[in-house]
């Protein structure tokens, strides 16, 4: 049984056959060093005279009491953890090693031999002098003559080779700077053509007012000078008709004389009413300088973006067609302008009218130094009348805005508070029955308000986990959206004791918004940092997904039925166009890695918070901030350590207007507007 066992297990060592792997024989190298000779060096050769340890050509061949080569140092080293041989497994040690000087001649002079058919000529040249080959000085000077020439014509070679390359590069340069002078001649020419037109422009607006100036003083002229005349006139009828002829004669000399004088009085007064009118022209005219000055100022701040910007929109429009223009509603056109022109004017006025965000009203939603302050939304109801604040202090404050407004005491109470079962994430009015307000919480639950009863109207509970965002169609008011980190996106009806549309998506949905111009389309942010665009006509794939965010996608908001803007964690915001499919710009300056800090969208400016505790403006055409305003706390020191962890969690622009609502983490809420 112990012989069968051990044969089993190592076969290869029981039987007593000769090792495939025993040395070649003197005669079989010599054979296949003539085969090598012969050029018919093949595999089978190769594999014969390869160490069975490290399966390389043997070096160093040495030769075992049981016939087998190997390698000095391989042979050495097994024999160092084992005592037998590698092919046979016979008792072996290293004194039963012999040098195998003959397989060790063969094996170089095949090995050389093999080098020697790869060697170049000019080695083999090369060898051949330092084995002592004697070549005569008129060999010598033909072989140099012969290397000369050769040198001499690789040289010409080379030089043309890179001739040719510095004539492609200089070709290619020429070509792309050539490219560069025809746009910059095709810019310069839509400058001039624009300078003229403006030009035009400015000269018939000037034109205007000064014909509108001259009807003035006519006017002006005509009231001063009307007045004095009839009593002057009725004084001399009276005379004249109590008087004899002499008299009349001396009462009109005398009439006259004053007339004169009342003349020149009236004269000097309508001069000093002129002059009044002039001085206040002159103060008007300074303040209008100095707005100029300002407005100039921020051009050339912001010359770069503003350059950028006129140059793709007068580009862009110079290739459409007449047809194309009179198609896009989004353009306006002018006499005499250039759509582009028209464009970039519109932009350039709406930029430089703003320079600073300034605060008319402030109020506290709570306690200071309590942490469940932080306002998680804020918004404005239908009619820009009331607005209301929602966070983690689990109620639905309203207020009303006017009152807020006019009211300068910092604590205001709310017209209408609604408590929560859980914290709340996001609130949307509806658009069609400003009592209507939806809030979804953390819990998962979609709540809609009736804002009058202060009771819930429905409920719906179908999210597992934490729903982020809630909003109501602008087009269809019974309709809202909600998403959820339980990776769907939901569709409601206020009929409906359920959803009506069940979107699974594959990551966290951190925002949810309809397109306001249609009740089919909605945009979906979520955590694998992109946009997704649905038809809830066919929810089985996205129309477009937006790609481009580096984090996830925090909140999304449409400026028109065409343009969306997104904000991530990457800290950065981003344009959209939904129409085309397109990204159009990206808007940095704002610190947002890991926090909701709000985003708001009006048809030219985009706001958002920061977590620097900032809020921050930009112009849906300048990727770089307008203006920004910080909120400071006059209860808290700038150096308090607290004070740096408070970020803005909330904003929200008044509709059609510079006034925007904004909020903190601390429980403020300012009301600013954008100055000039």
């Amino acid at each position: 049984m112990e012989e069968v066992s051990t044969g089993a297990v190592v076969p290869a060592v029981v039987k007593p056959s000769p090792s495939p792997k025993r040395s070649p024989s003197p005669a079989v190298v010599a054979s296949y060093a003539e085969k090598e000779a012969d050029g018919g060096w093949g595999e089978e050769a190769d594999k014969e005279l390869l160490c069975p340890i490290c399966m390389q050509m043997i070096k160093d061949a040495f030769l075992t009491a049981c016939g087998h080569s190997f390698c000095y140092m391989c042979i050495v080293t097994h024999l160092r953890h084992k005592s037998d041989c590698p092919c046979c497994s016979q008792h072996l040690t290293i004194h039963n090693l012999f040098p195998n000087f003959l397989l060790d001649k063969l094996l170089k002079k095949a090995s050389a031999h093999q080098i020697s058919k790869t060697a170049s000529p000019v080695e083999h040249f090369r060898h051949a002098l330092q084995q002592g080959y004697e070549v005569s000085i008129k060999e010598l000077d033909s072989l140099m003559s012969l290397i000369a020439e050769k040198k001499r014509k690789m040289e010409q070679e080379e030089a043309e080779r890179n001739m040719q390359i510095l004539l492609t590069f200089l070709h290619c340069l020429r070509k792309q700077k050539a490219d560069e002078l025809n746009e910059v001649q095709t810019d310069l020419q839509f400058i001039k053509e624009d300078i003229s037109s403006v030009e035009r422009h400015r000269m018939g607006l000037y034109r205007a007012r000064d014909r509108y100036s001259v009807k003035l003083r006519m006017l002006g002229d005509d009231s001063s000078v009307r007045k004095p005349w009839p009593s002057s006139m009725d004084k001399n009828s009276g005379d004249l008709s109590s008087g004899s002829l002499n008299a009349r004669k001396g009462l009109a000399t005398g009439n006259l004389q004053s007339k004169k004088v009342d003349a020149k009085s009236q004269v000097i007064s309508h001069g000093l009413q002129r002059k009044d009118a002039l001085s206040g022209s002159d103060s008007q005219c300074i303040n209008q300088s100095s707005s100029s000055v300002a407005r100039k100022k921020r051009v050339h701040a912001q010359f770069s973006d503003l350059q950028e910007c006129y140059l793709q929109k007068r580009r862009q429009l110079a290739n459409k067609s007449h047809n194309q223009l009179e198609k896009d509603k989004s353009i306006i056109p002018r006499e005499g302008y250039h759509a582009g022109l028209a464009d970039f004017q519109s932009v350039l006025t709406t930029f430089t009218q703003y320079s600073r965000l300034r605060v008319i009203a402030e109020l506290r939603n709570g306690d200071l130094f309590h942490s469940a302050n932080i306002v998680s939304s804020i918004e404005f109801d239908r009619d820009d009348e009331l607005f209301a604040t929602a966070g983690v202090s689990r109620c639905i404050k309203v207020f009303d805005f006017s009152t807020v407004l006019n009211d300068p005491a910092n604590m205001h109470y709310p017209v209408v508070e609604m408590s929560t079962r859980s914290k709340l994430s996001c609130l949307s009015w509806n658009n069609f029955d400003k009592n209507y307000i939806a809030s979804s919480d953390y819990e998962g639950i979609v709540t809609v308000w009736d804002v009058n009863t202060r009771q819930s109207v429905m409920e719906y509970e179908e999210h597992e986990k934490r729903a982020w965002s809630v909003d109501f169609s602008r087009t269809e008011p019974t309709m809202l959206v909600s998403g959820s980190d339980d990776y769907k996106v939901k569709v409601w009806c206020t009929k409906n004791e359920a959803s009506v549309i069940n979107i699974d998506m594959k990551a966290n949905i951190c925002c949810v918004k309809y397109n306001p111009g249609s009740s089919n389309h909605i945009a979906v942010g979520s955590a694998d940092h992109q946009i997704h665009y649905y038809d809830l006509r066919n929810i089985s794939q996205p129309v477009h997904v937006f790609s481009g965010h580096r984090k996830a996608v925090s909140y999304v908001k449409f400026l028109s039925n065409n343009e969306l803007a997104s904000a991530s964690t990457d800290s950065t915001l981003r344009l959209w166009d939904v129409k085309e499919n397109l990204p159009v710009r990206t808007f940095r300056g704002h610190t947002n890695e890991k926090n909701f800090v709000g985003l708001t969208v009006n048809s030219e400016y985009i706001a958002c918070g920061s977590e620097t505790n900032e809020v921050f403006v930009y112009h849906k055409e300048i990727a770089r901030p307008v203006t920004r305003h910080r909120f400071g706390s006059p209860d808290l020191d700038d150096a308090d350590d607290d004070a740096g962890s408070y970020f803005i969690s909330a904003v929200c622009w008044k509709s059609d207007s510079p006034t925007m609502l904004t909020a903190n983490s601390q429980g403020t809420i300012k009301v600013l507007v954008l100055v000039a």
